[in-house]
């Protein structure tokens, strides 16, 4: 079922553009990381999808009715919908007072109150902090917090502004783990901003990437900034958002005059594996390390850590012969069509 329509939707401040989408579906009870640089607009789309700002011109359907900002409109829509933003404000009380807040507004009697306190400090894994100063947490605690106290509120749909950005590893993988299970056990439609591609792999059914405002039309997947160079023998080497080196396809060599900055897309479904003793002579591959292997439909996504992570979309057939493991060392080896430089 189709959550959100966004059609022609602009939003411009002091004459500057910051979004401008042409079409975005959001389907009900699904897991959507939103990917992009700093800047470009992953903050403002929250905003509007949370209905905390009306966007300057297009139209939102949310359930398939067209939404009116109208403030009375406005009121409804927020009760099915919550924001949690990356740095939280909590109040100067107990963790307890802090979930009740909401629960208050929302005339919630004070015996269902406790109920949903305990429930949701249980399941974020805070109970014996129910009575603990909210400013005493850590951050990671504090951003734990902010999810009971929306999930206290048990929104359809909770959108996430970079939930582990300024958390510890532990909290990290901890609020990863809580989003999979909302999701899961609730059927709670997320969509969460991240600069982080292998979080995205993991956790999101689809990946949605804006640049400059614009819903990118290339995969952000083995989308990287690049340099160009000579290499000896008159052949020409990719450099990967300045970190790491790949040799570049034959048939590419013909940019040998176009040295200088770019970006590169590498399909992940053209990027062959290799163990180190099925090398296969005169042949240039990329070594790396395996940090994910996991099951996409009829696919198996395999993320490789080469300098920078690489994504590369098995056939089971292929897996199966391979059997890619995490922590492994393999080769990677590009198909002659597998690199398109723009």
């Amino acid at each position: 079922m189709m959550l959100y329509a966004l059609t022609h939707i602009t939003q411009r401040y002091h004459q500057r553009t910051v979004l401008d989408i042409d079409h975005l579906a959001i389907e009900t009870g699904s897991i959507y990381a939103l990917l992009g640089p700093n800047g470009a607009g992953k903050t403002t789309l929250l905003n509007i999808l949370s209905f905390l700002e009306a966007p300057t011109s297009g139209t939102i359907a949310f359930r398939g009715q067209v939404v009116d900002h109208s403030h009375a409109a406005m009121q409804q829509l927020r009760r099915q919908v919550v924001l949690v933003d990356q740095h939280p404000i909590m109040f100067s009380t107990s963790v307890c007072s802090n979930i009740e807040f909401g629960l208050k507004i929302r005339k919630i009697d004070k015996a269902r109150r406790q109920h949903i306190v305990d429930e949701t400090l249980e399941t974020v894994g805070l109970r014996s902090f129910k009575h603990v100063a909210a400013h005493a947490l850590s951050g990671g605690e504090t951003q734990r917090l902010a999810l009971a106290r929306a999930l206290a509120l048990e929104p359809d749909v909770l959108l996430c502004d970079e939930p582990t950005a300024s958390v510890d590893v532990e909290n990290q993988a901890v609020i990863q783990v809580l989003l999979q299970q909302i999701n899961e056990q609730r059927g709670t439609t997320i969509i969460f901003t991240t600069h982080d591609r292998l979080q995205a792999a993991a956790l999101a059914h689809q990946t949605l990437v804006l640049e400059s405002g614009r819903l990118a039309t290339t995969t952000y997947e083995n989308s990287y900034t690049c340099t160009l160079h000579a290499a000896e023998h008159g052949t020409m080497r990719c450099r990967l958002h300045g970190i790491v080196e790949i040799p570049l396809p034959l048939r590419l060599q013909d940019y040998r005059q176009s040295a200088g900055s770019g970006r590169i897309y590498i399909d992940p479904e053209k990027i062959r594996l290799f163990r180190a003793e099925l090398q296969q002579p005169n042949t240039q591959q990329i070594a790396g390390t395996i940090v994910l292997v996991m099951s996409e439909g009829e696919k198996i996504r395999v993320v490789v850590n080469i300098g920078v992570l690489m994504v590369v979309l098995m056939d089971r057939s292929s897996y199966q012969q391979e059997r890619p493991a995490i922590g492994e060392t393999m080769h990677l080896q590009l198909a002659t069509d597998a690199v398109t430089l723009m």
